[in-house]
């Protein structure tokens, strides 16, 4: 046992005393999780102190990860797809070649809500000149939500921000909609349901394909029973999501 002991110290030589994990703005599933994970490896550590860290979301932590700002990050296969190629908005022409995926997490399912009171029941009904918001910017849901919108023929102003405060916004009034892809339930969409009235809305089936032909997701199902105000499965769009860390 001694000797396991002393084996399990001698791996751990040259080891940072904490570490951190890049996640998204305060109130999205990447925040929640990260901060999570980050606390349950410290713990299982004992002699190492962890946390999750607010950042712009997947498009930021890849960044900081290639360049070694910080340990972990988080980020949906898209945005690492254009960072892996060079193309990270970020950097251009600079492939982040110094990063590594260590699992896959979740898909994110790219939904759109808006109030009952707007009679906003579907895509097709967004108004001309919407303001919608999409999360933080640089997000995947900044990223690739308003191209499949304006594919779809949409046309809208776009707003940025923290999920929690574009919630706000739009029980407000001052957003029309929020086009989120983030993990669900949604936070900003759950503690909205449970103050005022909300759509949540599908895709058509024709939408659907049409979005999956011209970007990197793929079908998903949201279940009806990730909101109150879902009465049946409804349908959307995904993209999977990893953690990752620096492949040195």
């Amino acid at each position: 046992m001694m000797a396991t002991a002393t084996q399990a110290v001698a791996d751990r030589e040259g080891w940072p005393e904490s570490f951190t994990m890049g996640t998204a703005s305060q109130g999205g599933t990447y925040y929640i999780y990260g901060s999570g994970w980050a606390n349950l490896i410290a713990d299982e550590l004992g002699d190492m102190s962890g946390g999750g860290e607010v950042t712009g979301g997947p498009t930021q932590n890849l960044a900081l990860v290639h360049n070694g700002d910080i340990s972990f990050g988080m980020a949906t296969m898209g945005p690492a797809t254009d960072a892996v190629n060079g193309e990270s908005p970020l950097a251009p022409g600079v492939p982040m070649d110094n990063v590594c995926a260590m699992f896959p997490m979740y898909e994110t399912p790219f939904s759109i809500t808006a109030l009952s009171s707007s009679d906003i029941t579907s895509i097709s009904e967004i108004p001309d000149g919407a303001r919608i918001g999409f999360g933080p910017s640089g997000s995947t849901s900044d990223t690739y939500f308003p191209a499949i919108l304006e594919e779809l023929g949409i046309d809208f102003e776009r707003r940025n921000g923290g999920w929690t405060d574009l919630g706000g916004q739009l029980q407000d009034g001052l957003l029309d909609v929020i086009a989120f892809a983030a993990g669900i339930p949604i936070p900003a969409v759950s503690q909205l349901e449970v103050q005022t009235d909300v759509n949540i809305i599908e895709f058509t089936e024709e939408e659907q394909q049409a979005a999956i032909a011209a970007f990197p997701v793929s079908e998903f199902m949201i279940p009806a029973n990730t909101y109150e105000t879902l009465e049946e499965d409804a349908r959307a769009v995904s993209m999977w999501n990893f953690a990752i860390a620096g492949c040195d």
